[in-house]
């Protein structure tokens, strides 16, 4: 493990950045406060100046990123009228956020179940929130008749799922940009829900 006390002051945010790599590479329950001190080169005491606990750090991250999840939703919807850009957007600053904070989207989805209570309710909450707002678009599609998709809720969970997998095999130095693959993927969320992709 390589420290990062040479090159970066030791702060809350340079915790939680810690906290976030070794999250997302070995999970919540695989990752002991010992490993966040040695990365960035401190004694283990010395974190709590910065932190109350290991589930602070995990609440933080989780909740922070839910919140953007659903402000990203919003900003891409705001002031569209059309049922099918709106899905357009919404799937892509969906996509695109899965591409680009890659380690706050694998700890949401792998470790949200690690959260204690009332947390773990509130952040479930949010995200049923999101899946509604979709799920509601495409059901709105198929009664104008823009989308043809017969099951509304199928085709949210699909469009969804394909955006989170994005985490797990999405590569900075990849062939694709996170511009590229998000554009991509909002066309396909569009077939799935049975509308014509616009020509690009």
């Amino acid at each position: 493990m390589t420290s990062v006390a040479a090159r970066t002051t030791v702060n809350t945010e340079a915790v939680r950045d810690a906290a976030l790599t070794l999250f997302s590479e070995r999970g919540y329950h695989g990752t002991a406060l010992s490993q966040v001190a040695e990365m960035l080169g401190i004694r283990t005491p010395s974190l709590y100046n910065h932190m109350r606990s290991k589930q602070e750090l995990l609440r933080g991250i989780v909740g922070e990123t839910t919140d953007k999840v659903w402000e990203d939703y919003e900003v891409a919807i705001a002031g569209i009228d059309d049922v099918v850009e709106q899905l357009r957007r919404a799937t892509e600053i969906y996509a695109l956020r899965h591409a680009t904070h890659r380690r706050e989207a694998l700890i949401v989805n792998r470790d949200l179940a690690s959260l204690d209570e009332p947390a773990r309710s509130q952040v479930l909450d949010k995200r049923r929130r999101h899946e509604r707002a979709v799920r509601q678009l495409i059901a709105a599609g198929t009664e104008q008749g823009v989308f043809t998709v017969r099951q509304p809720v199928l085709a949210s969970f699909a469009i969804l799922e394909m955006c989170v997998s994005i985490a797990r095999w999405f590569r900075e130095d990849g062939p694709m940009s996170a511009a590229d693959v998000a554009r991509q993927y909002s066309d396909f969320a569009l077939q799935l829900a049975g509308a014509t992709p616009p020509p690009r």
